[in-house]
């Protein structure tokens, strides 16, 4: 059962403006990263469904957070089906993210009023995602859609619409400056936030410091 409401989780996601997008096979390392996370301001951490055994880490994850990260609210992402999705919210997943827009997994989770943040390409989906009872719509992926214009020219018609970007969303003060002066309601960040070097020497406090640093930048341009 999810531990946060779902108005919480959706305060968080916009007063913080980052998500960040993570999946590693090791349950140690993905609870090291959730930390360092934590440590650097992050209150909103989707873990990635995109590996054997996924849902076991996953298990481990969440529950170290509620332990050692009391703030810290922790979803699940790259979610297709309904089924999938009922196996990671029986174990706490307080919201649910998909590459693409699925009417089971919004009823689903209705449901159990936990907040499902679909894929998106067009502005038709985002609409049908609205009319499913999505209140975060995910423009994915978002290099490849528009960018920070399709925000824009999007929330023209429709300014009730939440948008958030994964894909292109990079850590520099240029990158996010533009989602967020688009009208972004919050971005999903992944490798960029773990460098590659840093992350095999166990450096966590690289980690912790782009999340300050990226926080920071989008706090400064958020609409």
């Amino acid at each position: 059962m999810a531990k946060f409401s779902k108005t919480a989780v959706l305060t968080a996601m916009q007063t913080t403006g980052m998500v960040p997008v993570y999946y590693n096979s090791s349950a140690e390392t993905t609870k090291a990263v959730i930390k360092a996370c934590y440590e650097g301001g992050v209150r909103v951490f989707e873990f990635t469904n995109r590996g054997d055994f996924a849902l076991d880490v996953f298990k481990e994850a969440i529950l170290f957070a509620q332990a050692e990260c009391a703030d810290m609210i922790v979803g699940v992402g790259s979610i297709v089906d309904a089924p999938t999705a009922a196996l990671f919210i029986s174990y706490g997943a307080n919201f649910v993210v998909g590459p693409c827009l699925n009417e089971e997994v919004a009823r689903l989770c209705n449901r159990h009023l936990v907040p499902y943040i679909p894929g998106c390409g067009t502005v038709t989906e985002i609409g049908r995602a609205n009319e499913a009872g999505c209140d975060v719509a995910k423009i994915f992926p978002a290099g490849c859609v528009g960018g920070p214009s399709f925000i824009k020219n999007v929330k023209a018609p429709m300014p009730w619409a939440n948008i958030m970007a994964t894909g292109a969303v990079e850590p520099t003060e240029e990158n996010l400056k533009a989602w967020m002066e688009a009208g972004a309601f919050c971005v999903g960040m992944g490798s960029k936030l773990f460098p590659k070097e840093a992350m095999g020497q166990g450096r966590w406090e690289v980690v912790t410091e782009l999340c300050r640093s990226t926080l920071e930048i989008i706090a400064k341009y958020k609409k």
